[in-house]
């Protein structure tokens, strides 16, 4: 009976339309208001009802594959609600209400197995043994065997160790039962210990099992890009997508998922044609997900439809993929007006503020945060934690301001290098203010490579797999790198060499000071390009927003490289005689807003630094900018 369960399985991964898996069980208890501290495996034992409610819905969503509840039902999982002596009832219960309820649909529903990770680390990260976690996982797919499944899905493993540790486990409790093998990855197309879609597909491939899965991860997309890696690296094996529904995002203390079911179902013809076995859904997704790719397969003639051919790669498949560009990245080639705003790290320990008035910027529609590395030579947090923080908590893009001042070439490579890791993509690079201005005028201030060299050290060094000595650092970076430029340099001639230095050494963009007298400006970049040629990297402009005559005054006065016209110095004077108590914010933003609309036709974007940290000015510049696009 089970040989024959295991044939049919087998042969419908070998015919078309794709086999439509269920979606997120997790996400639909959750809507159900459980708890996610909830043990979720238990339910099969103390709410059946809503478990097989579940099941049923997913099944009249048009899925022909439904994994069972659980995901979470090992013996080191069970261990935490102390469950672990109910590991038998609570595996077999999952399967049980899913055959029944698939019984009573009148369809034929084949039922996998469904086994998640350990929820612990293996050695050498974590203390389980292999021989142990062999075991644990032979517990759990033994008593699933026995229980009737069609298959096993081993999922949502993000150790290469772990899950062929779970492959052999799996093999021990059937040798004949189809196996799925399930990864997820990080952002960044790796698994979290850093292994990449290539070798993951190869090893997992060794392992023999009837398919190779991708599952969690982020949306379709990032998806695709790695089913069609891994079939390229495994062109004979069969493949499972199962998506989220997006990357999630934190909305009012719940996470959301952004991806639709529309979207999804706009995916599900590419996924089968790149390769695909089996299709379903996780994190995030819900039966209309599923319906809306069953709706697209209804309508498509299987038949006459070709997989997408695989090209052969010219590269050893130990390469790592490149990395995708960032956000900036693709708004300047998309020719995007850029808005980007600077901070300061917090001087102690609370982002809290910070965070807040980041927070502020996006909803006002600024594209990238800024983080200041010890502006003014002054001791402050971490920049590369404020971008990692921000990053993670908003959800918006960084650019890491990166001295080259105080570090030598050893410091500035592990500094890169842990920008990379913590997801800091964006890089602008200058000199720093020197340490004598500074909190501490005695610390060192030496420094091995000019900006134009650090600028040529990421970009045709890093950014091709290789250090400064030509040592391999095991995969391309993919640093997004800008540069400062002055528009109203003291020395023009050398302020163009300058500028034609650090584009052939390959910048992105550029940053300027403020600037008051747009006239001025667009006189040197003619000047500049009358020298070199066509400016190839975008420039965002510097704005300023004046707060009060004695800002404006100080700035013009103490200031290098910043000249504010008398009409504007005269406009604060005004405002400051002014009875009406806001009239010097209100007169900093409209020169802001004037300057920046002057400034469109030969910049392509704004580069805003609040005064005093007043982030509700920048985000009413910010909303005055965008009601302009």
């Amino acid at each position: 009976m089970k040989k024959g369960k295991y044939q049919a399985f087998r042969a419908f991964l070998e015919q078309s339309p794709p086999l439509l898996s269920d979606g997120a069980t997790g996400t639909m208890l959750n809507q159900r208001g459980l708890s996610i501290e909830t043990c979720m495996d238990a339910l099969n034992l103390e709410q059946p009802a809503v478990v097989a409610e579940v099941h049923r819905l997913y099944i009249e969503s048009g899925a022909r594959m439904i994994q069972t509840n659980t995901f979470g039902a090992n013996r080191f999982k069970l261990e935490r609600y102390n469950l672990q002596d109910k590991l038998g009832e609570i595996n077999i219960a999952g399967v049980n209400l899913a055959q029944k309820t698939a019984e009573a649909s009148f369809k034929d529903i084949f039922i996998v197995g469904d086994i998640g990770p350990l929820g612990a680390r293996l050695a050498p990260f974590g203390k389980i043994q292999q021989h142990e976690a062999r075991q644990v996982f032979y517990e759990q797919a033994k008593f699933l065997v026995e229980a009737g499944v069609d298959a096993i899905i081993v999922e949502t493993i993000s150790d290469l160790n772990e899950i062929l540790q779970a492959i052999q486990g799996v093999k021990n409790a059937s040798t004949e039962i189809p196996i799925i093998a399930s990864m997820t990855f990080t952002r960044d197309d790796r698994t979290l210990l850093g292994d990449n879609p290539v070798k993951v597909a190869q090893e997992i491939a060794e392992a023999n099992v009837d398919v190779i899965g991708i599952n969690c991860s982020g949306g379709p997309n990032q998806i695709l890009r790695i089913l069609r890696t891994m079939r390229q690296a495994v062109p004979t094996a069969k493949f499972s997508v199962m998506p989220n529904a997006g990357w999630p995002e934190s909305v009012d203390g719940r996470f959301m998922y952004p991806a639709t079911s529309d979207y999804f179902g706009q995916y599900a013809l590419t996924f089968w044609k790149a390769g695909a076995s089996i299709i379903g859904g996780c994190c995030g997704t819900t039966p209309a997900h599923i319906k809306s790719m069953a709706d697209q397969f209804k309508q498509v003639d299987f038949n006459s439809v070709p997989l997408e051919s695989i090209v052969e790669s010219t590269e050893s498949t130990d390469i790592s993929l490149e990395e995708q560009p960032t956000e900036l990245c693709k708004k300047i080639n998309a020719g995007k007006f850029v808005i980007a705003i600077e901070m300061d790290p917090p001087k102690g320990l609370s982002t809290h503020k910070l965070l807040a008035g980041a927070s502020l910027l996006k909803e006002a529609g600024a594209d990238v945060i800024n983080v200041a590395d010890s502006p003014m030579a002054r001791m402050r947090m971490s920049p590369w934690a404020v971008c990692h923080l921000v990053q993670d908590k908003l959800d918006i893009e960084t650019v890491l301001h990166f001295p080259t001042r105080g570090r030598n070439l050893l410091r500035v490579q592990g500094d890169l290098l842990a920008a990379h890791a913590l997801g800091v993509r964006n890089i602008f690079v200058v000199m720093g203010d020197p340490t004598a201005i500074g909190d501490y005028p005695e610390a060192m201030d030496q420094y091995d490579l000019v900006p134009s060299g650090l600028v040529k050290l990421i970009k045709q060094e890093f950014n091709l797999g290789i250090d400064h000595t030509g040592h391999n650092i095991g995969q391309r970076t993919n640093f997004v790198v800008g540069s400062a430029l002055s528009l109203n340099p003291k020395n023009p001639e050398k302020e163009i060499k300058t500028l034609k230095r650090k584009l052939d050494n390959g910048t992105d963009f550029f940053l300027t000071q403020p600037v008051y007298n747009p006239a001025k400006a667009q006189q040197f970049l003619q000047q500049a390009q009358d020298n070199i040629g066509k400016i190839s990297a975008p420039i965002f402009v510097g704005m300023l927003p004046l707060a009060s005559i004695r800002h404006a005054t100080f700035l013009n006065q103490e200031v290098p490289g910043i000249q504010i016209p008398d009409s504007y110095l005269q406009l604060m004077q005004k405002a400051e005689n002014s009875p009406q108590k806001d009239e010097k914010v209100r007169t900093g933003i409209k020169i802001a807003t004037e300057l920046i609309e002057e400034m469109r036709s030969f910049v392509q974007g704004v580069y805003l630094m609040p005064a005093f940290h007043r982030y509700d000015v920048a985000a009413e510049i910010i909303e005055t900018i965008r009601a302009a696009d």
